[in-house]
């Protein structure tokens, strides 16, 4: 038969665009509902043609569970740029054929992209997959098997091609048309940069990630004016004039509005704030409504304002007359645009409270949207976005590395994957002949980042959000802690778990406790209690001390407090510990001559654990020593919902921490360590820290260097030069306190004290105090 009487299969079917998972972003395949592949008489693996405002390809594969029943393609982001489409629009699919392509020529899409490898690694990299000149395809790394969804796993299989994801344009096929490539295919790649068809090569939606309710929210914002002004002509309305993104910095509010603005397919016009400043009278001014004039001539257009802050100040606190007449330019230019249906505003800042008033009412910013640090959810997607193109080892595990990195944002997270990268490449480094042009192939294809690349990352990366204060790691756990039950008890039910499982507490209507006070005699075992609940609800931890917060200059003191608490929300989940609380929040009006400062701190504190303001996911944990010398108003539930004793440890308690500490330490056979506990009571944990201390001082001294074990002599040496640090006398006070406080805790009236004993007057003394 001839080739023009074969006969074309013109069955096709309609189906509206949605966005695909960001795990298989870069592979090429469309994801449509079964009955579309029963109508087009496909199955998995097979070939389609995708046609939008242009024609492009992939392969077929079977619809998520939850698309069951819906009419949707599902491609990423560089598909959906192929096609010309975006999310939500609609795309005409047909079944194709691919022919064996004998030559396929590749060019980087991307601007100083310098590439190194032989085009032999891009023949593995898209071996089989379907190509059409014009597309936009990226290089994968190569992915374990099991961290593939299993059809994708049967269909790919390539090494990796670089450290990082690299996006290439197809500039050429023979034949035309849809081809794949072969064991017989000469590819070849270019080393210029190929100017793509559009600006979709640089960043879409895809390489976003944990902002899928802020993208919802914009693309109402954005999209929908640019796409379909005549919708708000029809209700008789004036579109979104302009949105505010504000948020931590590294959150992504940039990349964020690139992507909007590829993914409308509008013309983009940036505006730096420090860049519009002009030295001149007026050139500032002049230099804006240039960009919005030019946006205008080019709509559908997006204007992005980053750093709003540095342009538009609050007036009254500016005295710079140029500053407050590029603030009124602005909003001038912000009102002054005929209706505003092809030209949207998006504005950047991480400090929304400097900008001045006038603009941030409806009718300029209409909508201001929250770029907050990302949830571990939100962390795993942004860490497989930088990971796209990297030769993992079998032992990374994305999803431990999100669960680890509380408080990271988008560049915390970028930065881990970079210096993952660069522990990888130090390695290899005695392998490399520096006098050579370029890397052997052999080396680059045994390259991978293992989790000890990871690990070591980790400590060099601390969470933006986080520099400005004392943040920790803690490294103590359940298990390092001995004699001290009860109190792990509590702080495990009241802190681990509202923090790993908030959904128990929501089903039942109650919330979780806000505050624990530790209190005991000194060395018991406070803080060390503080940094293994941090470290095992795998939290932040902020450890402050009162003269890291109080400050000599008036209202400073305030202002810490403020900043210390914003900072434990933005980085949530996190436990704030404050050491020696009673110096900072001593009871008010119990200090003669005691300054004015502690009463507005301790104001501070009491609206910041329990104002207006709710905590989400941040536990205050506080310790102290003297727990009488607290204000009151502290103790009561809403603040510190839990007072918690810290004692001296029973029996087996002091066995459990002389095991701890004696871990590590060579010891002969007759160390009877229950004796030693039997021997040691009313010792705190410091104390027998101190006797393990002292025995394997006793071994030094009498080998000196040459010292191999710890005999129960020594033992018995530090126990005479050992003492219980608390008394009879201490125990029998706190004792006491713990009555005293627990009583205290249901007496509201008691506006503060100072000891047992000696309280002040209540509210209902009828007698002035003597």
């Amino acid at each position: 038969m001839a080739e023009a009487d074969v006969p074309v299969d013109t069955r096709e079917v309609r189906l509206q665009v949605a966005a695909s998972r960001q795990e298989e972003s870069g592979h090429g395949i469309a994801r449509i509902p079964r009955d579309a592949m029963a109508t087009l008489g496909v199955t998995e693996g097979d070939i389609i043609e995708i046609a939008g405002k242009r024609t492009t390809t992939a392969r077929v594969l079977l619809p998520y569970s939850e698309d069951e029943g819906l009419n949707v393609i599902r491609l990423d982001g560089l598909e959906r740029g192929n096609a010309e489409v975006g999310s939500g629009e609609h795309v005409l699919v047909r079944r194709a054929e691919s022919r064996p392509a004998t030559r396929v020529v590749f060019a980087p899409a991307q601007k100083d992209m310098r590439l190194q490898g032989p085009a032999q690694a891009l023949k593995r990299n898209f071996f089989g997959r379907p190509l059409t000149a014009g597309d936009l395809v990226a290089t994968r790394g190569q992915k374990r098997v099991q961290d593939m969804p299993p059809e994708i796993a049967r269909m790919f299989n390539a090494p990796a091609f670089a450290l990082t994801q690299i996006r290439l344009s197809v500039v050429s096929t023979t034949p035309k048309g849809i081809v794949h490539i072969d064991e017989n295919t000469e590819v070849e790649l270019k080393a210029e940069f190929e100017e793509p068809r559009d600006n979709r090569a640089e960043v879409n939606y895809d390489d976003v990630g944990g902002m899928e309710d802020t993208i919802q929210q914009l693309r109402e914002m954005v999209e929908l004016p640019l796409r379909y002004p005549e919708l708000f002509t029809r209700l008789g309305v004036d579109p979104p004039k302009g949105v505010l993104l504000h948020g931590p910095p590294g959150t992504g509010k940039t990349r964020l509005a690139r992507a909007v603005a590829n993914e409308s397919d509008a013309n983009f016009f940036t505006i730096n704030g420090p860049e519009i400043m002009g030295s001149a009278y007026g050139e500032s001014e002049k230099r804006l409504r240039e960009v919005f004039e030019e946006a205008e001539k080019s709509s559908p257009a997006i204007v992005f304002i980053d750093e709003l802050d540095s342009i538009a100040p609050k007036r009254n606190n500016t005295p710079g007359e140029a500053e407050k007449r590029l603030v009124a330019q602005l909003l001038t230019l912000m009102d002054g645009l005929q209706s505003r249906s092809n030209l949207v505003v998006i504005a950047a800042t991480n400090r929304p409270d400097a900008l001045d008033e006038a603009l941030r009412r409806p009718g300029r910013f209409d909508r201001e949207i929250i770029v907050g640090v990302p949830d571990q959810t939100g962390r795993e997607e942004i860490i497989v976005i930088h990971t796209r193109g990297m030769p993992l080892g079998e032992n990374v595990d994305l999803r431990e590395l999100a669960r680890m990195t509380h408080g990271f944002v988008g560049a915390d997270l970028a930065a881990l994957a970079r210096e993952a990268a660069i522990e990888a490449v130090r390695r290899i480094m005695p392998q490399l002949d520096l006098d050579a042009q370029t890397i052997p192939p052999e080396v680059l294809d045994n390259l991978c980042v293992t989790r000890t690349d990871f690990m070591d990352a980790l400590k060099r990366i601390q969470p933006s959000a986080m520099r400005e204060v004392m943040v920790q790691a803690p490294t103590v756990g359940w298990s390092d802690i001995g004699g001290l039950d009860e109190a792990t008890d509590k702080l495990r039910e009241g802190v681990e778990l509202p923090l790993k499982n908030p959904q128990a507490f929501k089903r039942l209507g109650i919330r979780p406790a806000k505050g624990f006070l530790l209190y005991g005699p000194p060395g018991t075992g406070k803080t060390l209690l503080a940094k293994a609940v941090a470290k095992e609800a795998e939290a932040n931890f902020i450890s402050m001390k009162s003269s890291d917060l109080l400050s000599k200059w008036f209202g400073e003191s305030e202002q810490q407090i403020s900043r210390l608490f914003a900072r434990a929300r933005q980085v949530a989940p996190c436990i704030v510990f404050i050491d020696e609380i009673d110096s900072l929040v001593p009871a008010r009006g119990s200090g003669g001559g005691e300054p004015q400062v502690t009463s507005r701190v301790v104001n501070t504190i009491l609206a910041e654990m329990d104002g207006l303001e709710e905590l989400q996911s941040v536990v205050v944990i506080g310790a102290t020593n003297r727990p009488t010398l607290v204000d009151p108003a502290l103790l009561r539930p809403g603040r510190f919902d839990e007072l918690v004793y810290v004692g001296t440890p029973d029996m087996a308690g002091r066995l459990h921490i002389l095991k701890i500490h004696a871990s590590d330490m060579p010891m002969t056979s007759d160390v009877d360590l229950a004796a030693v506990a039997k021997e040691t009571q009313r010792f705190t944990g410091a104390d027998l820290e101190d006797v393990v201390r002292r025995a394997g001082l006793n071994a030094i001294r009498r080998d000196g260097s040459e010292v191999g074990e710890v005999t129960n002599a020594d033992f018995q040496e530090a126990l005479k030069d050992s003492r219980a640090t608390v008394t009879e006398k201490m125990e029998e006070e706190y004792a006491k306190m713990r009555g005293e406080l627990k009583r205290r805790a249901a007496d509201t009236g008691v506006i503060g004290f100072i000891t047992p004993g000696m309280l002040t007057p209540t509210r209902e003394s009828k007698h002035e105090p003597s």
